[in-house]
């Protein structure tokens, strides 16, 4: 145990002298990009170089984050090369895809039909779907809205299946998709069925179950019920009323020079997602940027400052620059966790505790991916980061979860010391004293499945 202890700290040291892991001959490097900003307290260059670090060891070629505080971005930043082989450095105008944040905007897609009066959040979405969509093991409990939303419906996670989805070679929409994929995924005797998507022992309802597969399901429900294509539905009532004109989901209204390429670390060096045959066997997607089948789980590109204008109207009970989305009793419905849910979920939208920060919000998680979107109600404090690395083949022992968690922890606390309200300073050594008695193998593995 003492040689572990020892060890973890020569990594740390090591960690913050050693030379970054390369791709080829190209060397990581953290080049910073800073937008002009109201808040120049905000800007330090011991933030940056922690942030720099944290970067480092979760394996994250480039980030791009913002500050939000009283309906604006305050400080926004990018960091290290979106394109390592072009050294392309990182602005807060990178686009970058955000896997399952895009949740939060299918629910919110929805959410604005339910205010119309047009369903009710327990009727049957049997009511609407043009085929009969039942758990097969409990074929007379019916499945809701709301389970779809709180991932309660008995959809199972299916890592397995969740590849059937994974890379396609052009845009969205597909002719596929929703119909009849959705149909022969989901109903026994269909072309692509597996068992395994659906819970045997939970009914509708009763438990809460991570399930990318329901958000494409609600994506449907958008198209049935609105009578618009989910895609133009998202530009005419979400994207274009708040001004996210980087955003999308497909490459064709996209500067594809912008878009960060995911990378995976793997034995020290970088690599490209189509470059993973020796991680992924089979499913190594077959080019380098994510184009995915079931798109709406979580295909979406955009940036950290179009992102901001839809969290800003979720902070601002549904309004981002005197345009209004949703009502506020619709944001408060959807922000509250959903009751007996095990995952803290409300409807599209997750809680987390951020070293006792209470928080709403979502992240995202793919290979060469991972995005965090929240906020403090209390506090008025958002944050972003969106990343095109994933940290779950991180240097440290015990998980990838940490050094996401401080950078996390350092993008809230930052918006501290511009009110001189810093309760304490992060630093790593008192961390990793807090950490050394949990130190144990696989113990410690972050238990959400985001797509």
């Amino acid at each position: 145990m003492k040689n572990k202890i020892v060890a973890i700290f020569v990594c740390m040291l090591l960690i913050t002298t050693c030379v970054v892991p390369v791709m080829g001959e190209f060397v990581f490097q953290s080049v910073d990009t800073t937008k002009d900003t109201s808040y120049e307290p905000l800007n330090d260059a011991a933030f940056d170089q922690k942030i720099s670090l944290f970067m480092r060891i979760a394996g994250f070629p480039s980030l791009s984050a913002c500050i939000i505080k009283d309906d604006q971005i305050i400080w926004s930043k990018g960091y290290g090369y979106y394109d390592i082989s072009e050294r392309k450095p990182a602005t807060t105008d990178t686009n970058y895809v955000i896997a399952s944040i895009t949740k939060t905007i299918v629910g919110t897609a929805l959410m604005q039909l339910y205010e119309q009066g047009l369903f009710d959040l327990d009727d049957d979405v049997n009511t609407f779907l043009p085929f009969e969509l039942r758990n097969p093991n409990f074929p007379d409990d019916p499945i809701t809205f709301r389970m779809l939303l709180s991932h309660t419906s008995s959809l199972n996670t299916n890592d397995q299946a969740q590849y059937y989805w994974m890379n396609f070679s052009d845009d969205p929409p597909f002719s596929f998709f929703p119909e009849p994929y959705l149909r022969e995924f989901l109903l026994p005797g269909g072309r692509y069925f597996d068992p395994s998507v659906w819970s045997t022992e939970h009914r509708p309802g009763e438990y809460a179950m991570y399930a990318n597969v329901g958000f494409d399901i609600i994506s449907y429900l958008v198209e049935i019920i609105s009578g618009e294509p989910f895609l133009e539905y998202c530009d005419t009532h979400i994207f274009s009323p708040l001004n996210m004109k980087n955003t999308g989901f497909n490459f064709s209204r996209l500067d594809i020079d912008q878009v960060a390429i995911p990378y995976q670390r793997f034995k020290g060096k970088y690599y490209t997602i189509n470059k993973l045959g020796f991680m992924y066997g089979e499913e190594t997607p077959p080019e380098q940027f994510w184009r995915m089948r079931f798109y709406p789980a979580g295909g979406l590109y955009t940036t950290v400052t179009d992102l901001s204008h839809f969290l800003i109207a979720h902070m601002n009970n549904g309004i981002y620059n005197g345009t209004r989305i949703l009502k506020k009793e619709t944001v408060e419905l959807m922000h509250e966790t959903q009751p007996g849910n095990r995952i803290g979920y409300g409807l599209a939208w997750m809680h987390e505790s951020i070293r006792g920060l209470s928080t709403s919000g979502h992240g995202g998680d793919l290979p060469g991916v991972d995005t965090w979107m929240l906020y403090n109600q209390t506090e008025d404090i958002g944050v972003i980061y969106l990343a095109n690395g994933n940290p779950y083949w991180s240097l440290l022992p015990f998980g990838g979860w940490f050094p996401v968690l401080w950078i996390l922890d350092s993008l809230f606390k930052k918006e501290g010391t511009l009110r001189g309200e810093m309760q304490h300073e992060f630093t790593i050594s008192s961390d990793l004293f807090i950490m050394i008695p949990l130190i144990v193998p696989r113990s410690m593995s972050y238990e959400h499945n985001y797509t």
